[in-house]
């Protein structure tokens, strides 16, 4: 699976429901964070302390990126 065939489905489908989210896919706002735009965010609280961010724009996914503890990013492999 590639960020582009990522839907709202099948992110529940595969980790469930967000810990928090924070905008909406209809909010006409666009932030910008961690190079990406986005007007929707969904965070997943990890085991390991690590955060899983997607980032949303309308229903299209943006990216998906895992921050650890220490505050480093790196792009997930769906």
């Amino acid at each position: 699976m590639t960020v582009d065939e990522l839907t709202h489905h099948t992110a529940r489908e595969r980790w469930g429901t967000p810990d928090e989210w924070e905008g909406s896919v209809n909010d006409p706002r666009t932030r910008e964070e961690n190079g990406l735009r986005f007007n929707e965010k969904w965070v997943y609280l990890l085991e390991d302390g690590s955060k899983r961010l997607i980032y949303w724009h309308r229903y299209g996914c943006r990216g998906v990126i895992r921050e650890t503890p220490d505050g480093s990013l790196t792009q997930e492999d769906l």
